[in-house]
């Protein structure tokens, strides 16, 4: 058997971190076994459904590198297959027209809550003839649910799950308009794309005991579920936003690695023993949907950073200028010149090592491709006192003198200054640092003047000098 799987979402809202998870898990599910695996925009909701929104699905998707199989498929092209299906269960007594108007319904559900019952359809049109309709109303179609008995699921995840049938009423397929329910839709399309796993959240474990039912009412196979627990955040509450309930564009803007991201979202739920970091090919290679976890798995944000820095730091030194360039840009409020990028890249291998996300590594990067005379911050200030500027302006000349331009070099140079100078080393580098960053955090100050190369350094520390 060839496994399909389906991620479907309602584009009533930017990919969440959570679905971004159902995704992965249905995407590894299917790499492992060597299936298809589908992108299906379960759209039918046409006041609530974005354009906007389907955009940023597909482009997070992509962004995470969750490829699908064949073209997207929109679940709002196929209404008339899915009324279709609707009316041949009528036409073989296991659905039939419900004539209730919305007073009757809230009449109904109110009763029921006055009396302590649970707020179901009461099936008053279950057997009633059509020719007792009132003039004038369009009927909804509901299915004609299974009155006794048990359905029961053998859950991928949670294992075996029952509810009577009893506690279940007769759910509408149609609308009055004759638009089709999310129900009706899942289990069309379910059937028709030849889906043989869904994989999704525990807050559909309900749904399914309805889906089962309507595929034993078409007399189709139903596909083997596996319903894995939502995203707490990590003190246990239900995630929000302070969580990490946020889009996937959300932690691709705050600087996360798409494989970092990845690997975090497969550790959460599921686990290979002890293994914490590994790539996609192995959580492809280990991934099975049975070793996920019946409880909710806690979101924290400091184990995301700590796996973010590991990526970064393993991540090529010219694909990080790169990603980083934008926002260097967007913080000095220019564009960068070839030398810049230059910059940037003689100074990767220590910044990376620092830093946890983008966002933190171009911060710390901006200092190099600042323009010129640059404007120190407080404590930096505060260092570069009308001593300091002095001593600074005597630098200047002992440091355009440096040749051949290193670290080694450099280093050398200003130990040789502060001897001659009367001065700590620290006395030297502190105000050094202030003038060549603007700050008084940085990679090593020898290694800062390396990067920024001669002129650039000289220039600093005359500018620094005043």
């Amino acid at each position: 058997m060839t496994i399909v799987t389906r991620f479907a979402p309602s584009p009533t809202g930017f990919l969440h971190i959570g679905g971004a998870r159902t995704a992965l898990f249905n995407w590894l599910y299917t790499r492992h076994h060597g299936g298809r695996f589908h992108l299906r925009i379960e759209d039918t909701d046409r006041a609530r459904s974005t354009q906007e929104a389907i955009a940023a699905i597909i482009d997070g998707l992509a962004w995470l590198g969750l490829g699908w199989d064949g073209e997207v498929i929109y679940q709002s092209q196929r209404l008339e297959r899915h009324a279709s299906v609707a009316h041949g269960l009528v036409a073989r007594g296991r659905a039939y027209p419900c004539y209730c108007s919305p007073e009757e319904l809230t009449e109904m559900r109110e009763k029921a809550r006055a009396e302590g019952r649970p707020t179901r359809y009461d099936g008053r049109w279950r057997d009633r003839d059509p020719a007792e309709a009132p003039a004038g109303v369009k009927p909804v179609i509901r299915f004609k649910a299974p009155q006794a008995g048990e359905t029961v699921i053998d859950d991928l995840v949670q294992g075996t799950v029952r509810v009577a049938n009893e506690q279940l009423d007769d759910m509408v397929l149609l609308r009055a308009d004759g638009t089709p329910t999310y129900m009706l839709s899942a289990v069309v399309d379910d059937h028709d794309m030849e889906i043989t796993h869904v994989i999704r959240g525990d807050d559909h474990l309900t749904n399914a005991f309805r889906q089962t039912q309507l595929f034993l009412a078409f007399d189709w196979q139903p596909p083997a579920f596996g319903h894995i627990p939502l995203i707490h955040g990590s003190d246990g509450a239900k995630l929000s936003k302070r969580h990490g309930a946020l889009g996937v564009e959300a932690y691709r803007d705050m600087g996360y690695l798409p494989e970092a991201l990845l690997n975090y979202l497969a550790r959460l739920g599921w686990s290979h023993g002890d293994d914490e970091i590994f790539p996609l090919d192995k959580a492809i290679e280990w991934f099975d949907i049975r070793d996920v976890g019946r409880s909710a798995a806690r979101f924290d944000f400091d184990k995301l950073n700590a796996l973010n820095g590991h990526y970064l730091r393993e991540a090529a030194d010219d694909r990080l200028v790169g990603l980083i360039a934008p926002r260097v840009e967007a913080i000095v409020g220019r564009p960068l010149d070839t030398d810049g990028r230059a910059r940037l890249a003689r100074a990767m291998a220590s910044l990376k090592s620092r830093a946890r996300t983008l966002k933190e590594l171009a911060e710390s990067a901006a200092f190099l491709v600042r323009a010129r005379p640059l404007q120190p911050d407080d404590k930096a200030r505060k260092l570069l006192t009308p001593e300091a500027r002095m001593r600074l302006g005597r630098l200047a000349g002992a440091l355009d003198a440096v040749a051949p331009w290193s670290e080694q070099t450099l280093e050398a140079a200003v130990r040789d200054f502060a001897t001659a100078d009367g001065a700590k080393l620290g006395d030297v580098a502190q105000p050094l640092r202030a003038a060549l960053t603007g700050t008084t955090t940085s990679p090593g100050i020898f290694e800062v003047a390396a990067v920024l190369g001669h002129d650039e350094t000289v220039g600093r520390v005359r500018d620094a000098a005043g």
